[in-house]
């Protein structure tokens, strides 16, 4: 393999790590052939569990610490905790140009402190955003940001545009990125100043990147008119969360609906390829990997409680957005 991809993995934060982070590893190598694994953790747990998921011994790399940041550590606590900890040395590898990117699914707060403190903001901007995927009814939303900044001025949102469709781009090459800004309403008198004069600025400039499609509402977020929708991280992060309630709601419902009579099984059976392909398109899982955007560095946060299936696909995320060229995209528009 010439020149593979490098991800630097923290092993050793979320739920039940650092099994489902070598399992999710596992899954991903075998789809993948060009990225290698730069893998830090406990050593011993670590290799006790690549001998078990057979993973190719010329695909990875261990760095070995026994420090972990938890995740009930405040993100100042875990600043505090040193540099040998797991998650602190794979963005450190980062910074130092030995790997392309890092995945974590540990301490969220934690992984923004320490990836601001040792990399550097994209020039120009001024604030990084969390941004996801988020499914709609033709394809994928980019949705951003949602928590990284609860206050956000015209400026912010004007590069989270920017951003957003620049991360678009490098995921869904041949697609038109179609920007739309979260609003209470899709009239143009809508909505509070800072959300008026972002679309007054947007509406004026012209660029190559996007389309701008002006407001849209929380209840059309999912209509797939657009394609990369923006907000500050307050309402994305309400927003977020009600849409995964919702979605565990209608799931959970559903399946008591259809397994509580004979009735209900018989017809379940019978819709069994339709109602699949149903609980696929909520599974959350299989859009695992937001991404803290702004940062000169790719940083993935993959979801803590999330499983191997779900790490897999953050790290596919990260393998993505490395060969479309994502930061390199941004950098050529922010300004």
């Amino acid at each position: 393999m010439k020149n593979p991809i490098l991800i630097a993995v923290d092993a050793m934060g979320g739920d039940n790590s650092p099994n489902k982070i070598i399992e999710g590893i596992s899954i991903h190598s075998k789809k993948s052939n060009d990225v290698n694994y730069k893998i830090f953790g406990d050593q011993d747990k670590i290799l006790s569990l690549i001998n078990k998921y057979k993973i190719d011994k010329t695909r990875f790399e261990i760095v070995h610490t026994s420090n972990v940041i938890e995740d009930s550590d405040s993100a100042l606590t875990a600043a505090k905790k040193g540099k040998d900890t797991s998650l602190w040395l794979s963005i450190e590898s980062l910074k130092n140009n030995q790997t392309n990117a890092v995945v974590s699914a540990g301490n969220t707060g934690a992984l923004f402190v320490i990836a601001k403190l040792n990399l550097k903001m994209i020039e120009n901007i001024d604030k990084p955003a969390l941004s996801a995927l988020w499914p709609n009814k033709s394809g994928m939303n980019i949705v951003l940001d949602l928590g990284a900044n609860i206050e956000c001025s015209e400026k912010n949102l004007i590069d989270f545009s920017i951003m957003g469709s620049a991360l678009h781009k490098a995921l869904f090459e041949n697609e038109i990125s179609k920007v739309a800004l979260l609003n209470i309403g899709s009239e143009e008198l809508k909505g509070n100043s800072v959300i008026k004069n972002t679309y007054q600025f947007l509406s004026e400039r012209k660029n190559n990147l996007y389309e701008l499609h002006g407001y849209i509402e929380g209840n059309n977020i999912m209509d797939g008119n657009v394609n990369v929708i923006v907000t500050d991280g307050f309402t994305g992060n309400v927003a977020l969360k009600t849409a995964e309630g919702t979605a565990n709601f209608i799931t959970s419902e559903l399946k008591k609906a259809l397994t509580s009579t004979l009735l209900g099984k018989i017809s379940s059976f019978i819709n069994l390829k339709n109602l699949k392909n149903f609980k696929d398109k909520l599974d959350p899982r299989l859009y695992n990997g937001a991404i803290l955007l702004g940062l000169d560095k790719p940083v993935i946060k993959s979801h803590g409680s999330t499983d191997s299936l779900g790490f897999a696909n953050s790290l596919n995320v990260c393998e993505k957005i490395i060969k479309g060229k994502l930061i390199n995209k941004i950098k050529e528009n922010i300004n």
